[in-house]
């Protein structure tokens, strides 16, 4: 089975269009990093310097310092797919981000989105 498309995306492709949707919402850009860098254990330069370094986004979730134990709380519907019922790892992972973002650009409140 071929490997979808998103996976060989730079990462640096995705991120601003994460940002924007939370933008349009009246989120900020330190919202969403604060979200990925939760999700990914990534610290800010180390964000920084995947998106300058152009990263896969499939690299960019292998090489993740620390993917937070507390993601598989996020459950719900992507894209019109449950995440709990996705099976390929990586693609969790980058539906995990996805939902992490809707659910900033809906306007929860930030300790809800991280499951704090």
């Amino acid at each position: 089975m071929a490997k979808h498309r998103i996976y060989a995306m730079s990462f640096a492709k995705v991120y601003p269009l994460l940002v924007a949707k939370a933008v349009k919402k009246g989120r900020t850009k330190p919202e969403v990093d604060q979200v990925i860098r939760w999700l990914t254990g990534y610290s800010q330069q180390a964000l920084e310097s995947q998106l300058g370094n152009q990263t896969s986004y499939e690299d960019f979730f292998v090489q993740a310092p620390r993917m937070n134990p507390s993601r598989t709380l996020i459950t719900g519907v992507v894209c019109g797919v449950r995440i709990e019922d996705i099976a390929e790892p990586i693609m969790r992972e980058i539906r995990y981000l996805d939902k992490l973002i809707d659910e900033l650009a809906k306007g929860k409140a930030i300790d809800k989105v991280l499951r704090a």
